[in-house]
């Protein structure tokens, strides 16, 4: 029975650590170790027999494989009941902290990107969508909004066209100074945008705010991206529309060298999952082939 081998799992003092970490993060295999400061193999022994039990997930992402607790099966109640037991736990505690401080890291690598690229920004999304107007579909299926957000707004270039449409209710949010550096410069009428500078898993908009959120080809350069999904849920007025659009599933590291980014765009049934988990109804699906062999999908649903 599958429990007896979860139960087996769990008796460990190191998987309970490990599991604990991957319920809240997830992480490769280097960051683990440097975590719970361990050798490599011992570690690897260990998620091995937790990702048996059917208590992780694994995701290969080019060179790399990450960890994660499995949320989507019946183990999850008993995942859940094991990490609040050890909520007290100082060792787990200081792996938590530790855990936040690498995430901490990867983001500082992508704020570091985009501090270079800012200027070349625009011209570097041109190589990989080609002639593909990926913001004039976004514009024509946002007209209907009085209040929009663009989250990642980068540059500012999906604002500047709605502007344009006479929709004066826009407002912007990027990580980077960077790019909203870039934005100020290039964007008309910048007393009518509201650029925020802010973190997509936290954003810094009211509950509620708009009716209007898009994110374009932003999600691949967030390390959580589930939770900046449940937030685009919490600032959209009920019957709100989503525009997301990414990369499908790709196995080209090299883009990562032209674009940046954190995950190689995502397979269709994982962006489902995560939008029906936050509680987003899909109201349209479409893919399109650009550049280099890849395909942007663009995702519309409702909350």
């Amino acid at each position: 029975m599958e429990i007896i081998k979860q139960f087996k799992a769990l008796s460990d003092p190191t998987r309970l650590r490990l599991l604990n970490i991957l319920n809240q993060y997830e992480l490769n295999v280097n960051e683990i170790v440097s975590i719970v400061d361990m050798i490599q193999s011992g570690v690897s022994r260990h998620l091995k027999i937790l990702l048996e039990a059917g208590l992780l997930l694994l995701r290969k992402d080019g060179s790399f494989i990450y960890y994660a607790a499995d949320k989507t099966r019946d183990a999850l109640p008993l995942i859940n009941l094991a990490c609040a037991r050890l909520e007290q736990e100082t060792v787990c505690a200081q792996d938590l902290q530790r855990a936040k401080q690498s995430i901490t890291l990867r983001k500082n690598r992508t704020k570091r990107f985009f501090r270079t690229v800012a200027p070349q920004w625009d011209r570097l999304k041109k190589e990989v969508l080609g002639a593909f107007d990926l913001n004039g579909v976004l514009k024509q299926m946002a007209l209907a909004g009085d209040r929009v957000a663009d989250l990642g707004c980068g540059t500012g270039e999906m604002l500047g066209s709605l502007f344009l449409e006479n929709k004066k209710n826009l407002i912007g949010v990027d990580s980077s100074p960077e790019m909203l550096e870039q934005a100020r410069i290039k964007l008309p009428g910048l007393n009518a945008i509201d650029l925020r500078l802010g973190e997509l898993e936290n954003l810094p908009m009211k509950n509620q705010e708009v009716n209007i959120v898009i994110m374009s080809m932003v999600l691949y350069h967030i390390f959580e991206p589930e939770k900046s999904l449940h937030e685009v849920f919490r600032v959209l007025k009920p019957g709100g529309l989503f525009l997301l659009a990414d990369f499908e599933k790709h196995d080209q590291e090299n883009i990562k060298e032209i674009i940046g980014g954190s995950w190689l765009g995502f397979e269709k049934q994982q962006i489902n999952s995560w939008l029906s988990t936050c509680g987003f109804t899909l109201n349209s699906f479409n893919r399109y082939e650009v550049e280099k062999g890849l395909c942007i999908n663009l995702y519309a649903v409702q909350k």
